[in-house]
């Protein structure tokens, strides 16, 4: 299961065109961030979760910060970067050896000082040792204690400063106990959509030991609550900002604080304004919740507001309906914080969705399933052939994960995976979950379609 510790995030700032994109796609093992030589190129933040020889972090790379009066979008590039330092953990502040010392590096050396965070001062575009005694004099002027020789583009330096990087970052001793079978639950949502309010709620209804586990996740309190015979971890996360004025979409990074509560719960409690209806915000949300492969339930809250309207009730569901087909089978119930009205059906819902999440199954009972699919509706044809399904096994849970062997996983067409999902499904009483199937060649051993 998750951890109960927080993802740190790394912030990688500097000046333009220093080679942040470069180094963030070499440490993310990916192409992710537009690498350009022009200046301002990265104009908002971009981030990646990143996993080295098992410490994980989040590492965001930003714009550039510079004072060139030309450009008008380094008011925007340089707030953007001061954001990133603001909310980071760890700093990685990126120079050009190349070019050398500049005034903006001096000015940034100056703010960094005055963060008390842990910063990482690096001088890239050093090829190799043979340059790197010549490239690194001059910026041994800042008085830093040590400097990190690097090349994002050639690799020189980088294991030697991902290890450094990795010592920074905090292990998992100091995670609180849980008792055992705990379920942690993240509550996400715009700001004032009432997460928090939810929480009180409950705990003021029931009857329940409760203690507060302060600084567990940053800007948030995270709750144990005991109900029942069963013990719950509440994480009332930061709330996503708003769309701001000057931005086309959604910015992800402003949502890193709930990605990494996201990291450590087994189901997301997502919350709507029954007044407002749901979002682009609120489906960006639920489609992270996919991706991490929790267990959602979505909660209209501010149900008092149109517990009188009947049809203003009926068009609020159906539009969240129809904005999120892709999880019909997450559960949705419609609250209000502040009368109690459905907060008592939480428990129950959370409760079934957690074993659903959790479940396992006998090999003998999902070949009989299986073969029972595939009697009631025969496979296509693939390359003049009937499909052939021989077997199926549990390989996982959180979501429950099944791996079916074929004769050919390359012909199992799309409506039959999800016909075969939907039996899986309805066979297996899973019905408030997510599951997956994976489909693998018998003769091969090889291969996956999900």
């Amino acid at each position: 299961m998750a951890s109960t510790s927080n993802l740190p995030i790394v912030a990688l700032v500097g000046r333009p065109n220093v080679g942040k994109s470069t180094l963030f796609n070499r440490i993310t093992k990916s192409r992710k961030a537009l690498v350009d030589p022009t200046p301002g190129v990265t104009r908002d933040r971009h981030y990646e979760r990143v996993v080295w020889e098992n410490k994980a972090f989040i590492l965001v790379d930003t714009g550039g910060i510079d004072d060139n009066p030309e450009d008008a979008m380094v008011q925007h590039i340089r707030a953007q970067a001061m954001l990133a330092i603001d909310e980071a953990d760890i700093v990685l502040f990126l120079m050009d050896g190349k070019q050398g010392l500049t005034p903006a590096d001096w000015e940034v050396v100056d703010i960094l000082r005055r963060t008390k965070k842990p910063v990482f001062h690096l001088v890239n575009k050093i090829d190799g040792p043979e340059v790197e005694t010549e490239l690194l004099a001059q910026f041994y002027e800042l008085g830093i204690d040590q400097l990190w020789s690097v090349s994002a583009e050639h690799s020189y330096g980088f294991r030697t400063l991902m290890e450094g990087l990795c010592d920074t970052i905090q292990s998992d001793d100091t995670d609180i106990e849980l008792p055992e079978g705990t379920v942690k639950v993240a509550f996400f949502g715009r700001p004032n959509v009432g997460k928090s309010s939810i929480i009180n709620t409950i705990l003021g209804e029931e009857r329940m030991v409760v203690s507060d586990i302060s600084g567990t996740t940053r800007d948030s309190v995270d709750t144990l609550v005991t109900h029942g015979n069963y013990s719950y971890l509440f994480i009332d996360t930061a709330g996503i900002r708003r769309k701001g004025k000057t931005k086309e979409k959604l910015e992800k990074f402003s949502i890193l604080k709930s990605l990494a509560a996201m990291a450590r719960c087994d189901i997301a409690v997502v919350l709507l304004d029954a007044d407002e209806g749901i979002t682009e915000q609120d489906t960006k949300v639920i489609g992270y919740v996919l991706e991490e492969g929790r267990g959602l339930i979505v909660i209209v809250n501010k149900w008092d507001l149109i517990q009188n309207d009947k049809k203003r009730q009926e068009a609020v569901m159906q539009e969240v309906g129809r904005a999120l087909p892709f999880v019909g089978y997450a559960p949705i119930l419609n609250v209000s914080a502040l009368t109690g009205h459905g907060i008592k059906r939480l428990f129950p819902v959370i409760g079934s969705v957690y074993r659903q999440y959790t479940a396992t199954f006998p090999t003998s009972a999902l070949n009989r399933l299986l073969r029972e699919a595939v009697e009631q509706h025969s496979p296509p044809i693939y390359k003049n052939k009937r499909l052939k399904f021989y077997y199926t096994s549990q390989v996982g849970t959180c979501p429950p994960k099944f791996v079916v062997m074929t004769n050919s996983y390359k012909g199992v067409h799309f409506s039959y995976e999800r016909y075969l999902i939907n039996r899986f499904r309805e066979g297996l009483g899973l019905d408030k979950v997510n599951i997956k199937l994976f489909f693998k060649d018998k003769s091969e051993q090889r291969g996956e379609k999900k």
